[in-house]
């Protein structure tokens, strides 16, 4: 059960961030609106794929099968290394550090504002207490996680305002 909940949080994380990276990427790019959609669907699987062969890496080494863990762990970075990251140039995920922060600024906020208060409110009201807890604790970590993104912005656009000076 455990591991359904992280993988459905590690789901969910994912298509809130890759939906509002491609739609801000799709601005940027010349693929139709079509494709883009297609490599975001795409990135969603290969991210789901690569956390869940690890979790089931874990699991077959737990059980004394290291050989099985081995398979999943080298299937996963293919997923990760590869399909995943070869997509994300395609719909041009990556930015400047700037717009990266900016864009993880964004999806963290998502999260805190909207993802996690709703799904602990659901789980709650639906009598998922466990369920409920760990959304408001991820919610929580999410918040740090905004708060360190602020900070490391600030400090990129404090260089290249110094940069800047420096150049004049």
């Amino acid at each position: 059960m455990k591991i359904k909940v992280y993988l459905l949080l590690f789901v969910a994380i994912v298509i809130g961030i890759l939906g509002l990276n491609l739609a801000s990427a799709q601005k940027e790019s010349n693929i139709s609106a079509r494709t883009q959609e297609n490599l975001s669907i795409a990135m969603h699987g290969e991210a789901f794929a690569y956390a869940k062969y690890l979790l089931y890496a874990e699991q077959a080494q737990k059980h004394g099968h290291p050989e099985l863990a081995r398979l999943f762990e080298e299937t996963a970075k293919v997923e990760r290394l590869q399909h995943f990251a070869e997509e994300a140039a395609l719909a041009g995920l990556v930015g400047s550090d700037a717009d990266n922060l900016r864009d993880a600024i964004k999806g963290e906020s998502y999260e805190i504002d909207t993802m996690y208060r709703e799904f602990a409110e659901q789980a709650k009201t639906r009598g998922d207490p466990a369920a409920a807890d760990r959304f408001e604790e991820v919610r929580s970590d999410e918040m740090g996680h905004r708060e360190a993104f602020k900070t490391a912005l600030a400090k990129v656009q404090n260089e290249l305002t110094a940069t800047k000076q420096d150049v004049r």
